[in-house]
């Protein structure tokens, strides 16, 4: 069986991620844009550009780290994407020169650092690399247990008169990891797309923060910047250098 490594999911996943999500929500950039205040940004895990590219169009100068290059390839193919630096590697390390006032992660990728010492890696350089009033965004789901029964879930994703796409996931409660895998069917035959998560909760990126030097500023569940609540099923959270 061909092991899973920090690329597998960008690699295969390529050719069809902008398919499935290729598009983005303009306050998004809104709000990253008036993250930076002006000055520089750096997406880890910046993939194909999807936020990466319009936030850049935005007039925000973008770096990035991703361990895919094929994710990259994808992005430096698309117009305005090779004037983006991009460092290939594992983001824990953020392997880049100079500060920046914005770095984030969105849509659960801090998740695909796989254990609890690579997080707290990858907070303790991204603290590292901020400016002085510079900001760090994670955005992530807040983890529900109960989606799975037997330590086990299957969902559809999507059911099409040619095509279906199916969710296989397997919960490690002990190591806060889900293996999962997107199926797809088609006539022609299955795609296979894995992909590995090890979450956390709120509570535990704030005390990696605090580890690292850093403080939360802001918590939402939306990128209208709603309050985060008891019922909100994900977070979007700012963290600055500690007073």
């Amino acid at each position: 069986m061909e092991p899973y490594s920090e690329e597998t999911y960008g690699d295969r996943i390529a050719g069809t991620y902008d398919d499935w999500y290729g598009g983005f929500d303009e306050d998004t950039v809104a709000t990253l844009r008036e993250l930076a205040h002006g000055g520089r940004a750096l997406e880890l895990g910046i993939g194909t550009g999807r936020i990466a590219l319009p936030l850049q169009q935005s007039g925000v100068e973008v770096h990035g780290i991703d361990a895919s290059e094929a994710m990259v390839a994808r992005l430096q193919a698309k117009p305005g994407g090779e004037s983006i630096p991009v460092s290939l590697g594992d983001f824990a390390e953020v392997a880049v020169e100079g500060e920046f006032s914005l770095v984030y992660v969105l849509v659960n990728t801090f998740f695909a650092l796989l254990t609890q010492d690579e997080q707290v890696r990858c907070f303790e350089n991204v603290t590292r690399h901020l400016r002085a009033d510079g900001v760090f965004l994670i955005e992530a789901f807040v983890p529900d247990l109960t989606r799975f029964d037997g330590g086990q879930a299957v969902r559809a994703i999507g059911v099409g008169n040619n095509e279906v796409r199916l969710e296989v996931s397997q919960l490690d409660p002990a190591n806060q990891r889900v293996t999962s895998q997107q199926v797809v069917l088609t006539e022609q035959g299955t795609r296979l797309y894995p992909v590995q998560l090890r979450y956390a909760w709120p509570s535990e990126l704030d005390l990696m923060a605090r580890l690292a030097g850093l403080e939360l500023r802001h918590r939402w569940d939306s990128w209208q910047c709603t309050p985060f609540t008891q019922e909100s099923g994900k977070h979007i959270s700012v963290y600055g250098h500690a007073s």
